[in-house]
């Protein structure tokens, strides 16, 4: 083994919570159409995914697609927040 980690009671600064915007394995799993692509994914999220479809008796691969589904909606949203922020902002500068 290497060497022993040396704990400190230390404070660590500012720390901030952030939400958790990904959805559970059961949210992954409805189905909707695609389109087909070429991806090379990693063997460990591969295999998370086969055995978490495994259990919920659907496909992997529609779970990885919702999954990409929920991160894009949740980034739409907030680049449409911003983009609404900027506007009214220059509307109330230019009053």
């Amino acid at each position: 083994m290497g060497a022993k980690i040396k704990y400190t009671d230390e404070p660590i600064g500012d720390p901030r919570v952030v939400a958790d915007f990904l959805p559970s394995p059961d949210d992954l799993a409805f189905r909707e159409e695609g389109v087909k692509v070429t991806l090379a994914l990693s063997k460990r999220s591969v295999d998370f995914f086969k055995r978490e479809a495994g259990e919920r008796n659907t496909q992997y691969q529609r779970m990885i697609r919702r999954l990409l589904d929920a991160y894009a909606e949740l980034h739409e949203r907030d680049s449409a927040a911003r983009s609404n922020k900027r506007r009214k902002a220059s509307r109330s500068s230019s009053a």
